[in-house]
């Protein structure tokens, strides 16, 4: 199994200097397609999956908290919000540290709704990271990686909107 994993590290082109750019794209790509298909029907698309996991899993104190921890504008954020209100997956409540601020909660149709499109996105995620088992490398070791290397990024640039990244790709 090891000499496996060899060849088809050794199989890979010697890398270039902008490869890494058109290797992210693909892998961006194939990622955007597998969760244009997992998160259809989710109202808001993607930023509302987004925005109804951070507020299940991260509790931000209030709906300016959210903003930021998104990078998303906070003018942005209230239209999302509003149509997610609508659809009942979210509620804006006074917070209770700052009564002038909105807290955003979770409805129980949210929180149901969050559990059935998470089971989704993990199964479009393990269905695009299986390239990398079938070669004898770890899934796991690549998504510690990009993780940490995205927490660099964001915090070297914290305001920075991964969505318009990928809107100019």
């Amino acid at each position: 199994m090891q000499s496996e994993a060899r060849t088809a590290v050794s199989a890979i082109p010697t890398q270039q200097p902008g490869d890494l750019g058109w290797d992210l794209g693909m892998i961006l790509r194939g990622y955007q397609k597998r969760l244009d298909e997992a998160i259809e029907g989710m109202p808001e698309g993607f930023r509302g999956f987004q925005v109804l996991s951070t507020v299940v899993h991260r509790d931000p104190p209030n709906q300016q908290a959210l903003s930021a921890h998104l990078s998303i504008d906070r003018t942005v954020l209230t239209y999302l919000l509003d149509t997610l209100v609508e659809a009942d997956v979210v509620e804006r409540i006074p917070a209770p540290e700052d009564r002038r601020s909105r807290k955003i909660i979770p409805t129980k149709v949210g929180k149901k709704l969050l559990t059935t499109y998470e089971k989704r996105v993990a199964a479009a995620e393990l269905e695009l990271l299986t390239g990398l088992e079938e070669q004898g490398q770890d899934s796991k070791v690549f998504r510690r990686l990009v993780g940490l290397l995205a927490m660099t990024i964001h915090q070297a640039d914290p305001n920075s909107d991964p969505c318009a990244a990928i809107d100019h790709l």
